[in-house]
């Protein structure tokens, strides 16, 4: 069984605090994360043990179901959650980690890391998937940051001026 690690990250506009306060929200993934079509079952706050689950988009027109488990929390530093749903792709974990850094204008930021492991069996047909889904994985990684960057900018309390 093969096993791939998968990290992208981005600076998003906004201190940390305020990023881990949206991505800690379980019930808002599908207002940020580009594979989530909706969150179908969820407990709002993301707490160690509890599950939630998604409607996702996969690769290209192919849609799944998910079920996540929170598995480690360290406030405004790192979350780590295990999902299923996702065959062919097994032992998947999503981490995200935050850094505050400064941004380009001087003004509290987050460097954000998100990061995804998981295993593939099949043999070399694995190898031949890994190599078409991972490239949409990383662009829906990119978008993901993006998004939350977007949604951040338009909950700013600047944003409304």
């Amino acid at each position: 069984m093969n096993k791939y690690v998968v990290t992208e990250k981005a600076v998003v506009d906004a201190p940390v605090e305020r990023v881990w306060e949206v991505v800690s929200r379980t019930d808002r993934y599908a207002e940020w994360v580009a594979g989530a079509i909706e969150v179908t079952d969820h407990h709002g706050i993301a707490t160690v043990g509890r599950t939630y689950a998604e409607h996702n988009r996969t690769l290209g027109p192919l849609r799944t179901h998910s079920v996540w488990t929170v598995r480690e929390i360290e406030p405004m530093r790192r979350r780590v959650d295990t999902g299923t749903g996702f065959a062919p792709l097994r032992d998947l974990t999503n981490v995200f980690e935050f850094q505050s850094v400064k941004g380009p204008r001087g003004a509290d930021a987050t460097e954000m890391t998100y990061q995804v492991e998981y295993t593939i069996g099949l043999g070399p047909l694995g190898l031949l998937l890994d190599s078409i889904q991972q490239p949409a994985m990383r662009a829906g990684m990119r978008t993901s940051m993006a998004n939350l960057n977007t949604l951040l900018r338009s909950e700013s309390p600047t944003a409304a001026r």
